[in-house]
């Protein structure tokens, strides 16, 4: 059974549209030569500078949490190697937007080099942002979505709540938890909490 089949018996993937993303935009795409060989593991793979291509039933839980729609706006922070940017923009398709922070340079081009074999950045959907996620960015919010696939220390960024759109939803990390928050109002969100994962800090300047 390949990785696809796996997360989808283990039902990590159930929504269609997120199944096609995932069987269109290939992992290996966005590792390294020398682990590309790994790409059907199910598990976190390095990809240099103490950063990891996350592990698939992770990114699989996260995107099912953020449910993307077509025509949305979306704020992808440690895109690290260009796979969950890839995803978000192949299910916000040609009217959306996914604005990928990087804060470590090589790795914002690798991730950049990895999306632009699916022509995302020529087309204008995917643009990648060298800069420190923490204060997400605020010239281009409002976001319908915020995805964090590094884990904050402590709170969710006050800078993030307040760049999203009421009825948007952020899902990131805090520990060793998945968080799911969704803007009711202007200060008042709903926060879920989903224990037992692992994931390496968000990097701040």
């Amino acid at each position: 059974m390949g990785l696809i089949e796996e997360l989808i018996s283990e039902k990590w993937l159930k929504t269609p549209e997120i199944i096609k993303a995932f069987k269109k935009t290939k992992r290996e795409d966005f590792m390294p030569d020398d682990v590309k060989h790994l790409a059907e593991f199910n598990g976190a793979i390095p990809i240099g500078r103490g950063q990891t291509i996350s592990q698939p039933l992770v990114v699989a839980f996260m995107i099912e949490l953020l449910q993307p729609q077509k025509g949305e706006n979306i704020l992808d922070i440690g895109s690290g190697s260009g796979w969950t940017s890839a995803l978000l923009a192949e299910l916000v398709g040609e009217k959306g937007k996914i604005f990928s922070l990087e804060l470590l340079a090589e790795l914002k081009e690798f991730g950049e080099k990895n999306v632009a074999r699916y022509n995302f950045i020529e087309r204008g959907i995917v643009r990648f942002i060298q800069k420190d996620g923490s204060k997400g960015l605020e010239e281009e919010a409002p976001f319908d979505k915020i995805l964090c696939s590094a884990s904050v220390q402590g709170e969710v960024p006050q800078a993030w709540r307040d760049q999203l759109k009421i009825g948007g939803a952020i899902v990131t990390s805090a520990a060793s938890s998945i968080l799911h928050l969704v803007k009711k109002g202007e200060n008042d969100f709903t926060k879920k909490e989903y224990p037992g994962f692992a994931f390496v800090p968000l990097i701040e300047k």
